[in-house]
């Protein structure tokens, strides 16, 4: 069975007595090319350990088995859970990925998925800082959000999506995948993105991130106006290279470099 075949994915479909529900974000891939192309991206070996996140009807489970990989596969709807068993060597998770113990899998992992796209942020915020438990997370993702995740300074697409991303992980844009290559056919084009998780620069980034959320919040105002309000306008000022830019006109450097001298004003230590 090749269920990257429209042909078989149809007959699968029929004989489970199911479509695709909206709800979940079920769009199937039925071009074998982008399966083979996103294994290739993901560098994936025989003997790796795969978590895929949304496996519905297991075309790509299948081919990250016949590489030879060990995979464990997540899957919401249960009447694709179920079907996944036919994999004898697979494990599979019935559930939503957000209840998935990340911290029970034996060793470290490669995250191979074409991502739920109604929970595409949420995931890869909870995927992004285990460095300790990925090597590398290859997902598909609408092309817009793919943009957004790897977009550079002073461009219209970069944001605090762009610098949480950055923090955890080196991201790379792989390949675009047309809305053509998937049943149902969605409204928009997708893309590929790598990141390879790193060790964070910060160890408690709670309060960098509220700073980078704070400048955002005004993305049309000057840094010099929005961080100006919480730390001083002076003190910002005396930080920037131009008192005139933007949020979107730092980079991840910049914002780290205004996080630690702003903290030093008031002694804290906890970076």
């Amino acid at each position: 069975m090749v269920l990257s075949r429209p042909s078989e994915l149809m007959h699968f479909l029929a004989t489970l007595g199911v479509s695709p529900k909206k709800r979940l974000s079920q769009n199937f891939l039925i071009d074998g090319n982008i399966l083979r192309n996103i294994l290739k991206e993901a560098n994936i070996q025989a003997g790796d350990l795969v978590l895929e996140i949304g496996a519905g009807p297991g075309a790509l489970t299948e081919v990250l088995l016949e590489k030879g990989a060990e995979v464990v596969a997540v899957e919401k709807d249960p009447i694709f859970a179920q079907a996944l068993k036919r994999f004898p060597s697979l494990e599979v998770f019935a559930g939503d990925i957000r209840d998935f113990p990340l911290d029970s899998l034996q060793r470290k992992a490669k995250v191979v998925s074409n991502l739920p796209y109604h929970l595409t942020t949420p995931i890869l915020a909870m995927l992004a800082p285990r460095h300790d438990l990925f090597s590398t997370v290859t997902v598909m993702v609408q092309e817009e959000v793919a943009r957004r995740m790897t977009a550079y300074v002073s461009t219209s697409e970069y944001g605090s999506l762009t610098l949480f991303l950055q923090f955890y992980a080196t991201l790379h844009y792989a390949f675009k995948v047309s809305k053509r290559c998937f049943y149902p056919q969605p409204k928009v084009d997708s893309a590929i993105v790598t990141l390879t998780l790193k060790k964070p620069p910060l160890a408690s980034p709670e309060k960098f991130f509220d700073m980078v959320h704070t400048a955002f919040k005004g993305r049309r105002k000057t840094v010099r106006k929005t961080l100006g309000e919480v730390y001083g306008v002076e003190k910002i000022l005396s930080l920037l290279k131009d008192p005139h830019c933007r949020p979107e006109n730092l980079s991840l450097d910049d914002f780290l470099f205004l996080y630690h001298h702003t903290r030093e004003e008031d002694g804290s230590k906890n970076w």
